[in-house]
C-alpha cells in the first residue's frame, strides 16, 4: 500500500532542504514523488511512497545522517512527520 509523509523539518529554509537533499545522494529506494515548500507554519516536505517500509527505511538509515551532514551533529530536532495509508488515488 502506497504511503504519504507530511514532514515539518527541523529547519526554516528551503536552501537547507537543498543541502540536505545534497548528502542523500541518489534518490531512496520506493521514492515516487517528492515536494517541498513553504506554509503559514514553515517548510513542509510532502512524499509518496511504495510503502511505509520503504519510508521507514529511509527515515532510519539515510535522512538522519544527512540531516547531521548538513547541519550540523546535532539539528534542533527530528522532523515530525504525519503518515497517511493512501486508500485512493487520482492522478491527471
Amino acid at each position: 500500500m502506497q504511503w504519504i509523509a507530511v514532514a515539518t523539518p527541523p529547519y526554516a529554509s528551503i536552501d537547507q532542504f537543498d543541502q540536505v537533499m545534497e548528502h542523500i545522494g541518489t534518490e531512496p529506494e520506493g521514492l515516487e514523488a517528492r515536494y517541498a515548500g513553504s506554509s503559514e507554519d514553515g517548510l513542509r516536505v510532502v512524499t509518496l511512497w511504495e510503502s511505509k517500509a520503504h519510508a521507514d527505511r529511509f527515515f532510519a538509515e539515510r535522512l538522519g545522517p544527512a540531516l547531521a551532514k548538513a547541519l550540523g551533529p546535532e539539528p534542533s530536532g527530528a522532523p515530525a512527520v504525519l503518515g497517511i495509508d493512501v486508500a485512493r488515488t487520482y492522478t491527471r
